[in-house]
């Protein structure tokens, strides 16, 4: 093979490069001119990691737990850099050191190109189906949110699909080295919900692919596949296997383990509560978003306009212009079940066609396994919709009942969906395929797809009755009803508009396919057609919710959270260690107050069980021995000019108290019901599993005693004991069993729960150093095995890349010879 030929061989994989590159950085273009986007999640993680970063920063250690959230957790989920992982630098790589979130979008389109690759997708048309799932609506509504690592994780569930059905084509070796790398890339993104809807994914094509090969009888073939996938899978797991264990260990603990409560039996499940998972259900016909993207109104923050029927209303009814405007700019068109939402789930008009086109063209294991994807996609994403379906999955189906937000299960569909549509697309490419036959699912897909499309446009009310549960709230407040009469009008509107707007897009689809199939347009005029269509469709949507606005000044996002007054107060106090409470702010889904402060409340959706059961039945109902025995040294309300003021408040605990009285419960919930009138300075309460770790205990205290803090790090706090007699301590620090260590003297020594959530100890007389050290062994022993795992599976990549360079050079030589 010549230097020429290998250049034109190279033709469209370079210019697939340079369209990936260039749409990335043209979409993202102001991250280019020195600004930066403004994501809230970036400045939720700043301020819940600043505890974690500052010690990083100040030790070069990694303090692995915070004080700064919810009195104290793990900081697993938060900030931990794991450095056994050594797949670091190839993310860097394929990433290209771009601006974040540039680097996201161009993963997007670079693993779903990779993936068309593996399934024989001309490289041209390759570079289509690229745009079609790099630019769908979610992608890049979630980078606005500030989602990076989910960003991250869907970017790298292509090439692993890539990976696994390669290595089921018959490239073994090299399937499975694709997927291996590939693999430790998408776990290390760090987003564990993701990876489970990934394999959910392949869990299908695994069915699939076993009932074929029952069909078939290819039993070595089936076997040597999953065997060696089964082995790169291992490997990878072990790459990040630090994280992965913490997060299982501390999962188990947290609101996506089991409760210890007994109470609201019936929306409890082994993991996350079920009206909790499934507050974020996607409705039934707002599923309808996949192929015609603001039929339900949009985002949340949509509003009706002065060019609306909510503006000519009011205007109607003598409201001033301006205020007219006003309220029009309040009022939300969006109608679908969610609470709320940034933005729909749109995959494309023409990629929706193409996907109905490919449940007629494509045949064979590939068609019923993203059919049955994404059924199993929007079923699930339903939730309280389809509730049966959603608890089955939630009670029986491991690892489900962890993951909170059940529309995200639509990420499967957005690979699935635009996945069949390629392949549909392959078909009319290819011309393998008779034309009659061809010409006739083609009238069918589009009479299917514009048809939705048509009705909507002429029959709304067939689909919806455009209320949402906000009209009543509003109707509360005293709107009239003409109204919200006008607002469902609006809404009918945006609705037909954006369903003329996509039965458009099919019509040029469809026409582009049946020219193409009657030889009227060349296929590579056809590519390029499709793939201006598909930017078309796809990037006029996602600017509704990601444009130039969204970005703002780098200046702007580091003063995230300047220091007011309040913080100033209480920052001059040089006690080291006690917690705050914001009042001005909803304490437990603020994170603003941990960038200063301890927090008694913050913002993360994993937080300790048992804390926010705390919350729920003591802290939000003001209990203040609760408070007091969290060390809650001050409050943060308003003045009366609205500016934040610091409260002192003189009966919090300090950081360690002695108690002279116990009372033993039976189980959690006479536990966190006994904390309701008792007074926390002279008595703890201690399950009775505990009840061996105070067998020393005398509730008649003796002579005098005396412990203080003498030195404060996240990870590692020391006290300072003198008593004439052994006493029970009370630490006001949240009881976490996997890694905190507790030492007397240096010698390990048994603490355990007290008061619901807190740590206790019994100590002897005398004077001794007592001191409590996060050790966990999790992420010690994780990183030796992330470390180990990440050099085996390298070398078994380096030993495929040889192998298949000599057999390359085989081939080539046999090739002279000949």
């Amino acid at each position: 093979m010549n230097k020429n030929t290998i250049l034109k061989k190279s033709i469209p994989y370079i210019v697939a490069f340079l369209v990936f590159l260039s749409l990335s950085m043209f979409y993202l273009s102001p991250l280019f001119s020195g600004k930066v986007l403004e994501q809230n999640d970036i400045r939720v993680h700043k301020a819940t990691s600043n505890e974690l970063a500052d010690f990083r920063k100040t030790t070069g250690e990694e303090a692995l737990w915070t004080n700064s959230m919810f009195g104290g957790m793990p900081g697993y989920q938060i900030s931990v850099v794991y450095n056994g992982n050594l797949f670091k630098t190839f993310d860097r790589v394929f990433r290209l050191n771009l601006p974040r979130p540039a680097d996201y979008v161009f993963l997007y389109f670079l693993g779903f190109f990779i993936l068309l690759l593996v399934l024989g997708v001309n490289p041209w048309l390759s570079i289509v189906g690229a745009i079609a799932y790099a630019l769908s609506s979610y992608f890049l509504i979630i980078l606005g949110a500030g989602h990076n690592s989910k960003a991250h994780a869907i970017a790298y569930m292509a090439p692993v699909l890539a990976g696994i059905l390669l290595t089921f084509k018959g490239r073994y070796l090299l399937g499975a080295a694709i997927t291996g790398f590939f693999l430790a890339l998408e776990i290390r993104a760090g987003h564990p919900q993701i990876t489970y809807y990934l394999l959910l994914v392949v869990l299908v094509y695994g069915i699939v692919e076993l009932v074929y090969t029952i069909r078939e009888k290819k039993w070595a073939h089936f076997a040597k596949s999953v065997s060696l996938l089964a082995f790169v899978a291992i490997l990878a797991v072990g790459t990040h296997f630090a994280m992965l264990w913490t997060t299982m260990e501390y999962g188990k603990e947290s609101i996506r383990g089991k409760s210890d409560l007994t109470t609201e039996a019936g929306n409890r499940t082994s993991g996350l509560d079920l009206d909790y998972a499934t507050q974020w259900s996607y409705g039934i016909t707002e599923t309808l978003t996949l192929m015609i993207p603001d039929v339900m109104g949009g985002g949340s923050h949509r509003t009706a306009g002065v060019d609306s029927e909510v503006y000519n209303a009011l205007i109607n009814n003598n409201v001033s212009s301006s205020q007219a405007k006003q309220l029009a700019a309040g009022l939300p068109l969006y109608f679908g079940d969610q609470p709320f939402t940034s933005g729909p789930v749109y995959v494309g008009a023409i990629i929706s066609f193409l996907f109905i086109l490919g449940l007629f063209v494509v045949k064979g294991r590939y068609k019923w396994w993203l059919l049955f994807a994404t059924i199993l996609s929007i079923m699930l994403a339903w939730g309280h919709n389809l509730m049966w379906f959603t608890e089955l999955f939630m009670h029986y189906v491991p690892g489900y009942n962890k993951f909170r937000a059940v529309s995200m299960t639509l990420v499967m569909a957005e690979l699935t969906i635009p996945l069949l549509g390629l392949l549909a697309l392959k078909t009319f490419f290819d011309k393998k395929t008779d034309k009659k036959e061809l010409l006739k699912n083609l009238k069918k897909a589009g009479a299917i797809a514009g048809g939705i499309c048509l009705l909507i446009v002429v029959f709304p009310g067939l689909f919806f009755n455009f209320s949402s549960a906000s009209d009543a709230q509003m109707i509360s407040y005293g709107y009239p009803e003409w109204l919200i009469d006008a607002l469902h009008r609006d809404r009918r509107a945006v609705a037909q508009k954006d369903a003329l707007r996509s039965l458009v897009f099919i019509v040029l689809s469809f026409g582009l396919l049946w020219a193409l199939a009657i030889e009227k347009i060349k296929a590579g005029y056809a590519i390029i057609a499709f793939g201006l269509l598909m930017i078309f469709d796809l990037w006029i949507v996602d600017k509704r919710y990601l444009n130039e606005d969204n970005f703002v000044s780098k200046k702007s996002m580091e003063i995230a959270y300047p220091t007011t007054n309040a913080d100033r107060q209480i920052m001059s106090d040089k006690d080291p260690n006690f917690r705050v409470l914001n009042l001005t702010v909803d304490p437990f889904n603020d994170a603003s107050t941990s960038y200063h402060h301890k927090s008694i409340g913050g913002y993360h959706g994993a937080k300790l069980r048992r804390y926010q059961e705390l919350i729920e039945h003591h802290i939000s109902k003001n209990n203040f021995a609760v408070l007091n025995m969290l060390n809650t040294k001050y409050f943060i309300q308003k003045e009366k000019d609205g500016a934040p003021t610091a409260i002192p408040n003189p009966s919090a605990l300090g950081h360690v108290w002695l108690v002279d009285d116990t009372t033993l419960v039976n189980n959690a919930d006479s536990e966190i019901a006994a904390l309701t009138g008792f007074n926390p300075s002279k008595t703890a309460i201690i399950d009775k599993c505990f009840s061996a770790n105070l067998s020393e205990f005398s509730p008649a205290s003796k002579g005098e005693s005396k412990i203080e803090l003498t030195n404060y790090l996240p990870n590692h706090l020391t006290y300072n004991y003198n008593s004439d007699s052994e006493r029970l301590a009370v630490f006001s620090e949240i009881y976490y069993s996997h890694g905190w260590n507790a030492y007397i003297d240096g010698v390990l020594e048994p603490h355990f729960r007290a008061n619901f959530v807190l740590r206790a100890m019994m100590l002897p007389k005398g004077e001794h150093i007592i001191e409590f050290k996060f050790e966990p062994k999790a992420y010690r022993i994780g990183e030796t095995v992330s470390l180990i795992s990440s050099i085996l599976l390298l070398l078994f990549i380096t030993f495929v890349v040889y192998i298949e360079v000599k057999a390359a050079q085989k081939r080539k030589a046999d090739k002279l010879e000949k």
